[in-house]
């Protein structure tokens, strides 16, 4: 990535802007059976998933991710096991967590953790979703295509879009990785993969607008 592309205009930030606010479900927390921390490269969703199990909110957390091409250096073990290792480290006791090691997508994701649940004699009715903040759309929409008869609740770190920017330490790529999520939630339901979900106008003429613009690297073909 070039150092030019680093930032972005004010445009393209307010359409960034847009678009992040849409992936934000606007849940509101409450109690849930279990919990399931989505892999992913940020190790955030370790932390809140720690800090909600602290806060009392479910008494089961699964960690769920193998390795994509985007974490294989930063997590060689795989996602799952290192934001397992995280939590613990955080104060989460062992016997609280379980991991599903060989998911290597979000549908992979839900399936399997349900089976794992399964297999250890756990039936959810609500289950709460730990992602990346622009991620909560899609693992909704996933979820309720897979996993329909149970309640979902969406939850992630709660920070700004400038806060987000700075915590990844390259804008280009952020908005890149917002525009490819949002690809997701349009095309994913044609395909069987998830819930249809309503794009309001403006954001995606905001979409449309930054895929012209270039930001483009995270988009499936």
């Amino acid at each position: 990535m070039g150092d030019n592309q680093q930032t972005i205009t004010e445009d393209q930030r307010r359409q960034a802007k847009l678009i992040w606010d849409y992936h934000l479900m606007g849940h509101q927390l409450r109690q849930a059976d279990v919990a399931i921390g989505l892999g992913s490269h940020d190790r955030g969703v370790a932390a809140t998933s720690a800090d909600l199990y602290h806060r009392g909110l479910f008494p089961t957390l699964v960690f769920t991710g193998g390795n994509s091409p985007t974490t294989k250096g930063r997590f060689p073990r795989g996602e799952a096991v290192h934001f397992r290792e995280h939590a613990i480290e955080l104060g989460v006791p062992d016997e609280a967590i379980l991991v599903e090691p060989n998911a290597g997508n979000t549908g992979q994701n839900i399936t399997f953790t349900r089976d794992l649940l399964a297999a250890a004699g756990i039936v959810p009715a609500t289950v709460m979703l730990v992602s990346k903040p622009y991620m909560e759309r899609r693992s909704f929409a996933t979820a309720r295509k897979l996993w329909p008869d149970v309640e979902i609740v969406c939850a992630s770190e709660p920070l700004e879009l400038d806060d987000y920017f700075k915590s990844i330490g390259d804008e280009k790529l952020v908005v890149d990785m917002l525009v490819g999520d949002l690809q997701r939630v349009i095309e994913y339901p044609k395909q069987g993969f998830a819930i249809a979900q309503n794009v309001p106008e403006d954001v995606h003429a905001a979409y449309e607008s930054l895929i012209r613009d270039g930001f483009t690297s995270r988009l499936i073909s």
